[in-house]
């Protein structure tokens, strides 16, 4: 014993053990440690004797073994001995699958992906973690890997197609990422027909000998069946779209009115005629504002719907909120953050009826300055559920039907519109980036098909109510980081040195510059915009700029918002539809009260999640769009349109076009007799022989010759008025290989 007391008293995180456990093992390190004096791998029955592990601490110790299997410290060989994974040169990370087979080992340092072959990926599906080992560079000059083993099965079902070839039935995943195709066993198949959508469970795994094996255990329907495109979606991006029976009771045991308890230590402004402003369709109304005009300028009220009250931490609401991070809107189906008894009903800000609220409650000054502030929870009663067309309306003809309709509100909104002028000053001084971008809604027929699509026209009403929200979110963000309270910001980071030397390399061949030296600023993005306003290239122009700037996301860490020119910049105004708002608000709660809000994870892992659901729902909604874009494209083959050069690639060009607001792939090989080569850092593909170019924004005819539902691909070919003699065949050829071909 005294052997044993000697060996663990070693353990440098004794004390932190016996903190957390009653009975402490040996803790990770000191284990990794024990096994590295060893030099050289070691069976778990030695490393039991080495570290005197009793028969009663054998399981829990096997337990934690395993553990650290999974995490990567360490792996077993093939004599089952354990190696010390730092001293194997072994990587951790997480498969990326191509479509086109092949793959890439995302790592988790920082060293960089790992190619994996086509062999490789046989091993493995998408979002599989592994541990592997370089083994050379590829023809590209990448680091090239070699699966060791796998740590952790990221797919234990799939969504796919059914097929069936010389009584042999197999599934092709949905999700292009998982190029493999899975066999059917034997009876496993249910009543599912070859060609209809189905859920299949895995059996079997791949690996370097066999293809994976599953059981179909659930037909979704027919591929052109209408919100099927929804249904498959849902499933290939594991989203969470059916609420657990625990969240649902919470739910349904709320009152569905406020209740008289609920009123305590709030302030009454139901007197103000707060008013909600959204698009014809919204059914979850989370803002309500009030503006009138007060000394030296305007007291602007931001009322959010306290959601917080109702969703405490960590109960069941809370953690089914956690897992879906934001609401997903497809065309025609919303998956909600929150059930409906709260999403439309209790944190809904409906008319005519009271609604527990967070104010923020501004003075803004005559040039559009935030003030004083103050946030504080609230009872408010909305006078009325105004549309975007409706104020644009009533401030374009204040005699008109619609202002006329709503008389006694009218001021207030005309009020609204006077602070939005001035903040709007305001935003220029600062010198927020202000992209042109146009947004399309789709209009549908009663068979759930698309109509037509059509471009959403911005009005001054919507962008009155976006500065509102920006000079409230702003608003929190100050507070919080006034208060030295953790929250999980909005951050924005300027262009990386690579991609602001792309981008100054590129203006420079249009005789322009981006001021700001090594650190440009969203000022000098903004002076620059001015400047090729009106040109006929400043579509092209604006996107290589746009392209430059990295993506938003959440993190602990603030480091401030490029885009819009904020120090610091969180999300508060929309905690039913996602999840970092509802953070904002229960923070902002406990400074209030003087404490401090411990969420129920850690802040950079809350930040790191909520920015991959955000990710997940624009792919999923991307997937959605695409294919009933594609289903629409099936009545234009082979009609002529005008569009511009959208993306240039390798391959070919991606066009966009005008009227249907569709985009295509024109494949280089459609691009006349030459050899094209591409040019990344000029954003275009040159002719070698005939100079001929194709740059990004470029106008062209196009015909449609394709349309490859499983795929969602639309294939163009460049139109040539000389040239209409094309085939029958080729201009309605509807069908498609059994999702076996993709385009390159």
């Amino acid at each position: 014993m005294k052997k044993k007391n000697n060996l663990r008293l070693q353990d440098p995180y004794l004390e932190r053990e016996r903190e957390t456990y009653e009975h402490p093992l040996p803790s990770r390190e000191f284990i990794l440690q024990i096994l590295a004096e060893q030099g050289g791998p070691v069976s778990e029955e030695e490393l039991l004797q080495l570290l005197l592990i009793n028969d009663n601490e054998e399981e829990l110790f096997g337990r934690r073994l395993r553990a650290m299997e999974r995490d990567g410290q360490l792996m077993r060989n093939r004599k089952r001995a354990l190696c010390v994974v730092d001293k194997l040169d072994l990587i951790k990370g997480k498969v990326q699958g191509h479509p086109d087979g092949f793959g890439f080992l995302v790592t988790e340092d920082d060293s960089p992906d790992m190619f994996l072959s086509e062999k490789e990926m046989h091993k493995v599906l998408h979002g599989d973690v592994v541990m592997a080992r370089q083994i050379g560079v590829d023809r590209r000059g990448r680091p090239e890997g070699k699966i060791v083993e796998v740590l952790e099965r990221a797919n234990s079902r799939v969504v796919g197609r059914l097929f069936e070839e010389h009584g042999v039935r197999f599934v092709v995943a949905e999700n292009r990422r998982i190029s493999q195709d899975f066999l059917v066993a034997p009876g496993e198949h249910t009543d599912a027909q070859a060609g209809q959508v189905v859920i299949l469970e895995i059996m079997k795994h791949p690996d370097k000998h066999a293809q994976p094996i599953g059981r179909v255990v659930q037909v979704l329907g027919n591929y052109a069946d209408p919100g099927m495109e929804i249904e498959i979606a849902l499933r290939k991006h594991d989203l969470p779209y059916e609420f657990p029976h625990d969240a649902e009771r919470q739910a349904k045991h709320f009152s569905p009115e406020v209740k008289a308890s609920d009123w305590e230590g709030r302030e009454d402004i139901r007197s103000l005629p707060l008013v909600t402003i959204d698009g014809e369709t919204a059914r979850d109304f989370d803002d309500a504002v009030y503006c009138a005009p007060e000394k030296d300028g305007y007291r602007l009220i931001v009322a959010i719907a306290d959601v917080s009250h109702y969703v405490q931490n960590n109960d069941a609401l809370d953690r089914e909120a956690i897992l879906r991070g934001n609401s997903v809107y497809f065309p025609r189906r919303v998956i909600p953050m929150l059930p409906e008894e709260l999403s439309n009903g209790l944190c809904s800000l409906n008319p005519q009826v009271d609604r527990l609220c967070m104010v923020c409650d501004m003075h803004i000054s005559s040039k559009g300055e935030i003030g004083k502030f103050r946030f504080y929870p609230s009872v408010m009663y909305s006078h009325a559920r105004l549309t975007y067309t409706q104020v644009a309306a009533m401030l374009a003809e204040p005699d008109g039907a619609e202002a006329k309709q709503y008389a006694a509100i009218l001021p207030h909104i005309q009020n609204l519109y006077a602070l939005f002028q001035k903040l709007l000053k305001a935003r220029e001084k600062r010198g927020a980036i202000d992209f042109e971008t146009v947004e399309t809604q789709m209009v549908f027929n009663d068979q759930g098909k698309i109509e037509k699509i059509v471009p959403v026209v911005r009005n001054d009403a919507h962008k009155l109510i976006e500065e509102c929200m920006l000079a409230a979110n702003v608003c929190a963000a100050d507070y919080l980081h006034a208060n030295k309270h953790t929250v999980l910001y909005r951050i924005h980071e300027g262009p990386t040195p690579e991609k602001l030397e792309a981008v100054r390399e590129f203006l420079k061949e249009f005789g322009l510059q981006l001021t700001g030296e090594d650190e440009p600023q969203a000022a000098d993005y903004s002076k620059l915009l001015k400047r090729i306003k009106g040109r006929p290239d400043a579509g092209l122009l604006q996107t290589v700029m746009l392209r430059s700037l990295r993506q938003a996301k959440y993190e602990p860490e603030n480091v401030g918002h490029f885009g819009l020119g904020y120090e610091a910049y969180t999300h508060f105004t929309s905690p039913i539809r996602r999840y970092p708002d509802l953070l904002v608000h229960r923070a902002i709660k406990a400074v209030l009260q003087g404490k401090q809000y411990k969420p129920a994870m850690k802040w950079t892992e809350l930040g790191a999640h909520c920015s991959m659901t955000e990710r997940r729902a624009d792919d999923a909604t991307r997937d959605v769009e695409a294919w009933l874009k594609c289903f629409y494209m099936r009545d234009h083959l082979g009609s002529v349109f005008t569009g511009t050069v959208s993306s240039v690639t390798g391959f070919g060009m991606f066009v966009s076009l005008d009227d249907l607001y569709v985009e295509g792939l024109v494949h280089i090989s459609e691009l006349g007799k030459d050899y094209f080569h591409f040019d990344a850092a000029k954003h275009q593909l040159l002719g070698e022989r005939t100079g001929q170019r194709y740059r990004l924004g470029d106008r062209v005819q196009v015909r449609v010759v394709k349309v490859d539902m499983e795929s969602t691909k639309v294939d163009f070919v460049l139109h040539d008025e000389d040239d209409e003699a094309q085939s029958d065949e080729q201009i309605t050829d509807k069908k498609v290989a059994k999702g076996k071909k993709k385009h390159g």
